[in-house]
């Protein structure tokens, strides 16, 4: 059987090689003239500049991260007549514009003149298309369309500009991403509309979003932070998932199952982020606000490094939050978070010696901390004004409780002198 290749294309230079062996196997492998080139970025830090290829179990974080994940990756695959588990032929049918700045075509493929269509639609064409995203994830299998986003839930990569809407077809780069509500959970674009305007309001950089109804669909528009546009033009910035950036399959991305912990999430800013002390806070700030507001889902995958421009002088930095949502308004989903706080899994059982575990292991002040946490406290119920709909009344809530016990184990005297 002939070896089966992708080009690997970072910020429009081709960088590497992804092959499929006759046994099914994947690997990769930078181009030569890559690695001489002065300007060169590795795709991942999990997959640092080398001239040795990089094996299946090496680079599948890398690459398998890119793809959609649980029931919507079986029926892309269904659509497309291949099997679900082939990453390398689901990358190769729909990995022309992916999460950050990495397409994948076929090695007799040309990108440059396909790299900037666009199918332009109308609203009524964009509510067909939410009908029939169910049946038809990502438009997967839809002619000239190469689409692929990561996760479990439905959504669509679109261009947003004043003209409208569009498609992108074949690899040109979209704008937004639109995620509509999943059924069985009543009010979940309400719900991450305002936990996002919440993080926002407490100093959390976070993704630009808004709820939109297009005919019965409600839907969330999130702006893409990994494009940008100068000239006229859509450039693609490179990003990663911290499962992808510490070589860790999305299949074990919650912490019992092998995934990421908090500890390593720390100790990954330490080592990379251009501005560590900004990006350290912004963090434990995060970790604290998914407490506050019972986001249990806060795994591997919904923590991003974004990397810097082509133009700029390469670094690394904490991409802005994303996916924040009160899981804990929805008693079906578990209430066990997706990486422990101290020993506990579960909110309800943290104690004062989990926070002081969890400070310890990712290199804080316990007291300096606790301090903070409490400031955090506060400016979170100041940004709670009056509850605009039940799902705001519901998240408030969780943020009360959540906000009474937390405040009660870290306001004793033994605590603070």
């Amino acid at each position: 059987m002939t070896m089966k290749q992708l080009k690997v294309i970072l910020q429009g230079n081709e960088v590497g090689c992804l092959e499929q062996g006759a046994d099914g196997r994947i690997a990769f492998s930078y181009k030569p003239e890559w690695l001489a080139n002065s300007e060169a970025r590795p795709l991942s830090q999990s997959l640092p500049l080398q001239s040795q290829s990089f094996n299946e179990r090496e680079c599948i974080s890398f690459f398998g991260g890119l793809l959609p994940e649980e029931h919507n990756r079986e029926v892309i695959a269904r659509n497309l007549g291949i099997t679900a588990r082939n990453d390398f032929a689901l990358l190769k049918e729909i990995g022309g514009e992916c999460a950050g700045s990495v397409t994948l075509i076929p090695v007799e493929a040309n990108p440059e003149p396909e790299s900037n269509r666009y199918e332009a639609i109308s609203e009524s064409d964009l509510i067909r298309i939410l009908d029939q995203l169910p049946q038809r994830p990502l438009l997967a299998g839809k002619s000239e369309i190469r689409l692929s986003l990561a996760g479990a839930q439905n959504k669509v990569a679109l261009k947003l500009d004043a003209s409208g809407y569009a498609i992108p077809l074949h690899e040109a780069p979209s704008t937004h991403i639109l995620k509509p509500e999943i059924e069985r959970f009543p009010g979940l674009v309400e719900n991450e509309a305002y936990c996002l305007q919440l993080a926002a309001e407490v100093g959390l950089t976070t993704c630009k979003a808004e709820a939109k109804q297009f005919g019965p669909h409600k839907c969330l528009l999130v702006q893409r932070y990994d494009r940008i546009q100068q000239d006229a033009k859509i450039h693609r910035l490179h990003q990663e998932d911290f499962c992808q950036a510490l070589g860790i399959p999305s299949r074990t991305k919650y912490q019992t199952e092998g995934g990421p912990g908090l500890s390593e999430c720390f100790q990954l800013i330490r080592k990379v982020s251009a501005n560590p002390a900004r990006d350290l806070l912004q963090l434990s700030n995060a970790v604290l606000f998914n407490y506050l507001i019972g986001n249990n889902d806060a795994h591997g995958k919904n923590f991003s490094l974004l990397y810097s421009a082509p133009s700029e002088t390469y670094s690394t930095r904490l991409a802005p939050f994303y996916d924040l949502i009160c899981t804990a308004c929805y008693p079906e989903l578990s209430a066990k978070m997706a990486m422990k706080i101290g020993k506990s899994y579960l909110p309800s059982e943290l104690r004062i010696r989990d926070w002081d575990l969890y400070w310890e292991a990712i290199g804080f002040s316990a007291t300096q901390a606790r301090r903070q946490a409490l400031q955090f406290i506060d400016r979170l119920n100041d940004a709670c004004q009056t509850p605009q709909n039940e799902t705001q009344t519901k998240v408030q809530q969780v943020i009360s409780d959540h906000s009474m016990s937390l405040r009660s184990i870290l306001s004793s005297d033994r605590i603070l002198h």
